[in-house]
């Protein structure tokens, strides 16, 4: 009866540990999508950012006079490029901050699309057509990026919520992680002057 009593725990607590163990691992999944994602996120605005000289120095070539322009592409391209953001510790501000640099890079680039509105001839080079589509499908990539990391921040979020697993979150120091959100700013359309 005593062996009985016995082999009942040890499954007991063999169950047990083996659901810690996979709950455990389940959060371990879950945040290392997550930092998967927001590398993918870096890794698409990285990649527009890597367009944009090409760019201005194809528009240049055609609209010399558009100097403010093109100044305030490189200032918003070197501001993006020095934030640097570790997904580990995204939390809103930082979230917003880098949001806010991307939009700038996004909102001087759209200055500066429409400069080729404005040029005939710039709007009919190859090179400024091509680079004008390589950049709409950066802004697409973007999107499924951000997309992509959200969703694994709502998959992990629901992890870490959920009972019993909670638990073990708790345990270990799981958190719940923040959503990739537009700033403000976003829903505002650029302003374009010539």
């Amino acid at each position: 009866m005593k062996r009985k009593g016995l082999v009942i725990t040890l499954a007991v607590v063999a169950v047990v540990v083996v659901w810690a163990v996979s709950a455990y691992n389940g959060f371990v999944t879950r945040s290392e999508k997550i930092d998967g994602a927001w590398s993918q996120v870096e890794n698409q605005y990285q990649r527009r950012l890597d367009l944009i000289p090409n760019l201005v120095s194809t528009v240049k070539g055609y609209a010399a006079h558009e100097q403010q322009t093109f100044q305030e592409v490189v200032e918003a391209r070197a501001k993006a490029t020095q934030l640097a953001i570790n997904a580990e510790n995204l939390t809103p501000e930082k979230l917003a901050e880098y949001e806010q640099a991307q939009g700038a890079v996004g909102s001087a680039l759209g200055r500066l699309m429409a400069i080729g509105e404005a040029y005939p001839e710039l709007k009919a080079s190859n090179n400024f057509m091509e680079l004008q589509a390589q950049l709409e499908g950066c802004e697409n990539r973007i999107a499924v990026a951000r997309k992509d990391f959200n969703d694994a921040v709502r998959s992990y979020n629901v992890h870490t919520r959920r009972f019993p697993a909670n638990i073990i979150g708790n345990l270990f120091g799981f958190a719940p992680r923040d959503y990739f959100a537009a700033s403000p700013e976003a829903a505002k359309a650029p302003t374009v002057e010539f």
